[in-house]
């Protein structure tokens, strides 16, 4: 939705003040400097974060990017997201300044990563190859495991070396009450560097 979608049928004629106070007491989220102006964000700012904890790389950022948010939910699996379907399951956009490149968003689910993620959040992820080479050991990742012959999990976690050798990495969870699990790479579908999160800290 546009700034002009406010308008009127000019779209250079100002809003007046009732409609001005009619719209934001309808649409709370609505940020009052963007609907009098057209400047700064449509909506009201969440609680961003770049993932820094316990990160060993550092990205360069971007001074303004537009990163789009797929809805998850509507896909057959992250693979499949990546690979095919991006335009289909497109919900909207996110501009953020000064965070790292990504190349997509979506909502997570369950407490794995909590309390540094939970269900709902929004993290903005950097797509990479399945392969040793390109995983920095001890960041974040989304993946997409092949939990049997049909099914796909999607989780977030941290990506560690596996003690059962170069075939294998180990995933860990935040939540301490979520055991590490040693698995073969070739079950990783698909996988991408989480670099920032987006949290609502209230629903009004």
């Amino acid at each position: 939705m546009s700034y002009g979608n406010f308008k009127g049928k000019s779209k250079n004629t100002p809003l007046n003040s009732n409609a001005i106070e009619d719209i934001l007491t309808m649409c709370p989220d609505i940020n009052p400097e963007w609907l009098l102006t057209g400047n700064g964000e449509m909506l009201k700012s969440d609680q961003v974060n770049l993932i820094q904890k316990g990160r060993k790389t550092k990205d360069a950022v971007l001074e303004q990017q537009e990163v789009p948010l797929y809805d998850f939910e509507a896909t057959a699996g992250l693979n499949e997201l990546f690979k095919n379907s991006k335009q289909l399951h497109l919900m909207s956009t996110i501009k953020i300044p000064n965070i790292p490149a990504c190349d997509g968003a979506i909502a997570i689910t369950g407490d794995s990563m909590y309390p540094l993620l939970k269900s709902g959040d929004i993290i903005m992820y950097k797509q990479i190859p399945v392969e040793t080479p390109s995983i920095f050991f001890g960041e974040m990742y989304l993946l997409g495991v092949m939990v049997d012959e049909f099914e796909e999990m999607v989780t977030v976690k941290y990506v560690q070396k596996s003690d059962l050798g170069s075939d294998y990495v180990k995933l860990v969870s935040q939540n301490q009450h979520h055991q590490p699990k040693d698995i073969k790479l070739d079950r990783i579908t698909a996988m991408a560097m989480v670099k920032v999160s987006i949290r609502k800290n209230t629903m009004f």
